[in-house]
C-alpha cells in the first residue's frame, strides 16, 4: 500500500472534516426509516450444556436491547468428536442442531422469537443461523 496520498483524496478529506453532513449509519434501514439492529453470538467450543445456557442469556439481553436479528455462529460439527460416540445422537450432540432444538422448545424463549431460518440449519455448508426477535411493546 501506498502511504502517499493525491492532492484529490487530501481536499476531499478535508472538505470532509469540514462539512457538516452525517454518515448514515449502517445500521439504518432507509426503506422503513427503522434502526435495524444486529447482534452475533459464537458458541465454538462449548459444551451443550454451556451453549443452552449462554444462548438463552443472550437472546433475552438482546430481546430487552430491542435487538432484532441475532447471528448464532455454532460451526457445522465437521470435527465434533460426539460423531465417533455410537451412543450419542448424530444431530443432537452438535450444537448446529441442538441449539435451535433447544430454542424450540423453550417456551419462554419462543415468545421472543418472530422466526428461526431453519432452512440455514439444514443447509450442510453452512454453520451459523439467524433468529429474529419480536419487538417489547
Amino acid at each position: 500500500m501506498t502511504s502517499k496520498l493525491s492532492d484529490k483524496d487530501k481536499k476531499d478529506w478535508l472538505n470532509f472534516l469540514e462539512s457538516s453532513e452525517k454518515l448514515q449509519s449502517k445500521e439504518f434501514d432507509q426503506v422503513n426509516n427503522k434502526i435495524i439492529l444486529e447482534r452475533s453470538i459464537d458458541l465454538h467450543g462449548y459444551t451443550l450444556e454451556e451453549a443452552n445456557i449462554k444462548i438463552s442469556e443472550f437472546i433475552e439481553n438482546c430481546y430487552i436491547n430491542k435487538v432484532k436479528k441475532v447471528n448464532v455462529i455454532t460451526g457445522k460439527g465437521m470435527r465434533s468428536k460426539n460423531l465417533e460416540d455410537p451412543y450419542r445422537s448424530k444431530d443432537l450432540s452438535i450444537l448446529k442442531y441442538s441449539v435451535p432444538e433447544y430454542i424450540k422448545n423453550n417456551a419462554e424463549l419462543m415468545n421472543k422469537i418472530v422466526k428461526i431460518d431453519f432452512e440455514s440449519i439444514n443447509s450442510p455448508s453452512k454453520g451459523n443461523f439467524d433468529i429474529f426477535l419480536k419487538t417489547i411493546k
